[in-house]
């Protein structure tokens, strides 16, 4: 038998726009029916089943908003992607049908190969709502009701292509769950790229970012390279205010202009990232712009702490045991109920790498095939922290659990003070080496707890003499 063609509907009250789509995805093998109401195309989507949806914003008895609505309230077995037609350079209204639940929108004029793109997308949707969902990484897993609400977002947004802020602790899972969203997308044979913010040097972001043209040499930019992929833009409070202007135009032109160069690069790229702060605290505080606030935050994910899911714990501590076990060759030792009570009891401030290098150091001094508590070496408050008080500090909020540092005169003694310069640096060093290792040396979240950034925290510990 031939192979079923794809069936769309285009929802336009222009002849000359459903003719330039009709065309266009005729030469793509889909073919499309035509409907210029919101009345019309609500009788059709009735009377067929439709593979994708492509509606006009203005149409003489509706908008286009309603019709995506409309589809979001259908049954699992008959859903399909919409996508809306916006006027050029109307953001607000783009932005306002993604969170209704449009995976993406286009233009006009329609640029046909931006078309294009989006009718493939479209298409690989619809054949991934039939297929069976691939599994959840272990880190995600577990029966608390903060990482089940996280799993269905995640199911959820996979099959949008609208942009996505991950809020979370260090070590939470931000770059996982949005490494889970690509993989559970259409895009998940396209390129997985990740750019860390903090870590790249001021005056090279431009060129990293959007690519640069020197004499004689070519560089793609991170956002290029990722095209029919996606891109994760850790840490993005750490760009500075003219990286940010840039970075908003092209996400609203849909193109990059590289460093020395005229011309226009057009890309199809999914912008995910992610911030450890409040990035309306950001916005408020003039350090980071409102308008690509509102561009990049279209969905917002809350990644929970794992002082926020303590009855997750058991589960990730012995997929986590047998993972260091598979490394190292050995058997898996089991952990005994008072080592999985005294993790529960823990305020993990280092979060899920925190807990691997507890459990690492455990399985080093295990001299049986079990875990015992005293082998997790928690300290005497930690072990008696209780879930409630964990609950005090919100997944997404870094300023309720901000580092106090306790300063210990009697440290400060040792040698000499002969000034005050060298008093208050003595007082600076013990405070970054005591949020080290209360954090097990990892450094993004040490510079969480002291309230600074983490490039802040980078130049402290190269004065100080502290970045071995």
């Amino acid at each position: 038998m031939p192979e079923r063609q794809p069936l769309a509907l285009v929802v336009d009250d222009e002849p000359d726009i459903c003719d330039l789509l009709s065309m266009t995805l005729h030469r793509m093998k889909v073919r499309a029916d035509i409907a210029m109401s919101v009345a019309e195309a609500s009788r059709r989507l009735q009377e067929k089943q439709y593979d994708f949806c492509l509606t006009d914003m203005k149409l003489p008895d509706g908008d286009g908003l309603q019709l995506v609505e409309e589809i979001q309230r259908r049954a699992p077995d008959r859903a399909l992607p919409v996508a809306v037609l916006t006027a050029h350079g109307n953001m607000d209204t783009a932005i306002t049908a993604l969170k209704l639940g449009a995976f993406d929108f286009v233009s006009k004029p329609v640029n046909l190969e931006r078309l294009r793109s989006l009718v493939q997308l479209a298409l690989k949707l619809r054949q991934e709502n039939t297929a069976p969902p691939a599994e959840f990484p272990a880190a995600l897993l577990g029966q608390s009701s903060a990482i089940q609400n996280l799993r269905a977002q995640i199911e959820k947004v996979a099959h949008s292509n609208a942009p996505i802020l991950v809020y979370g602790e260090s070590g939470s899972g931000k770059e996982l769950t949005a490494r889970t969203i690509h993989s559970r997308s259409p895009r998940a044979e396209r390129p997985f790229i990740t750019a860390t913010c903090s870590t790249i040097p001021q005056e090279q972001l431009d060129a990293v970012l959007f690519g640069s043209r020197e004499p004689g040499e070519i560089k793609t930019g991170l956002i290029e390279q990722a095209n029919g992929g996606s891109l994760l833009l850790e840490d993005i409070t750490e760009l500075p205010l003219d990286i940010q202007l840039k970075l908003l135009q092209a996400l609203q032109e849909k193109c990059v202009r590289p460093v020395n160069s005229a011309d226009e690069i057009p890309f199809d790229t999914r912008i995910l990232s992610t911030t450890s702060t409040l990035l309306a605290h950001e916005v408020s505080s003039g350090r980071f712009r409102s308008d690509l606030y509102y561009r990049i935050s279209v969905i917002e994910l809350a990644v929970p702490a794992l002082r926020n899911r303590p009855e997750d714990i058991p589960l990730l501590a012995r997929s986590t045991m047998r993972g260091i076990a598979a490394r190292t060759g050995h058997p898996t030792p089991r952990i005994s109920q008072e080592a999985l009570a005294a993790l529960q009891g823990y305020p993990f401030p280092g979060n899920l790498p925190q807990l691997e290098n507890i459990l690492e150091r455990a399985h080093v001094l295990c001299d049986s095939n079990t875990i015992k508590a005293e082998h997790l070496q928690l300290d005497s408050y930690a072990c008696s922290a209780t879930a409630d008080d964990a609950q005090h500090n919100a997944a997404v909020s870094p300023e309720t659990s901000r580092y106090t540092p306790v300063i210990h005169p009697e440290k400060l003694t040792i040698s000499p003070i002969n000034s005050l310069d060298e008093l208050l640096e003595n007082i600076e060093r013990q405070s970054i080496e005591d949020a080290l290792a209360e954090t097990g040396w990892n450094k993004t979240a040490a510079a969480e707890k002291l309230g600074i950034t983490f490039r802040s925290l980078r130049y402290r510990l190269k004065k100080l003499g502290l970045e071995a």
